[in-house]
């Protein structure tokens, strides 16, 4: 049992789907990429939308302003530029390129993001997912993370190839990302030299998807291009509520 099971794990998972991204605005106005969450692509569990944000910082200066969230997760990453987080719970943070803030909204939160500075490019991303049932209503929680403290694993190869590890655990190294997730999961950013390649173990059941924001490739054999999702399974599960690592906060 163990062994076969191990074996699934190893398995190259198939592409089910393919979804260009869609030019849209949000906020006060901004500009943004949405794959996951559009009509091509709804229905991902837990994910429920995935938004990239990459323009001259100037263009997106009226952000993000308060705005309420419930029920759900979102997970904001930058690369260039930064961001400012504040919300209704007294949680307030900068983040700069490289680092993630995750917000727990639970039984509800109001918060806004906005861009620091008018100089340069501001490129980022948004990803939201789903609570299961059991924990809508718990307490909502803020994370911050700034880039020293997300760790980075060198793959394999002569490029300089690389996988920050922001949550979950990576294959590479056994090395685990510091986001205290609401339910476990993996969260990477892969970044691969010409010629190299990088695997990662999925359990079994587990929805998934890659987002190619630069550069092309092949994910599982599927040639990939920038503004991508790659949906990798067709069925899947929420995570198992025995798994919450957190202690009920009602």
């Amino acid at each position: 049992m163990a062994a076969s099971a191990a074996a699934a794990l190893r398995e190259l998972r198939p592409i089910a789907k393919v979804v260009q991204g869609q030019k849209m605005k949000e906020g006060a106005g901004v500009m943004i990429t949405r794959t996951v969450g559009t009509g091509a692509l709804r229905n991902l569990d837990p994910y429920l939308m995935l938004d990239e944000l990459k323009l001259p910082a100037k263009a997106a200066f009226a952000g993000f302003p308060d705005h309420p969230h419930r029920g759900f997760e979102t997970c904001s990453i930058v690369l260039e530029g930064q961001i400012e987080h504040r919300d209704s719970q007294g949680n307030q943070g900068v983040i700069g390129p490289g680092g993630v803030q995750w917000m727990t909204a639970g039984r509800g939160i109001v918060h806004s993001e906005m861009p620091k500075s008018t100089d340069g490019m501001l490129h980022g991303f948004q990803l939201w997912i789903n609570l299961p049932k059991k924990d809508k209503m718990c307490k909502p929680r803020y994370q911050d993370y700034q880039k020293a403290d997300i760790p980075i694993v060198p793959l394999d190869g002569s490029g300089g190839s690389s996988v920050r590890v922001m949550a979950g655990t990576s294959t590479h190294g056994g090395v685990a990302g510091p986001i205290k997730m609401r339910n476990p999961g993996l969260l990477m950013d892969v970044r691969l030299a010409a010629g190299d390649n990088f695997t990662q173990e999925v359990p079994e059941g587990w929805n998934g998807f890659c987002y190619v924001y630069d550069g092309e490739g092949k994910i599982s054999g599927n040639r990939a291009q920038p503004e991508q999702a790659f949906r990798d399974y067709q069925t899947g599960q929420l995570q198992r509520p025995q798994d919450n690592p957190w202690e009920d906060e009602l």
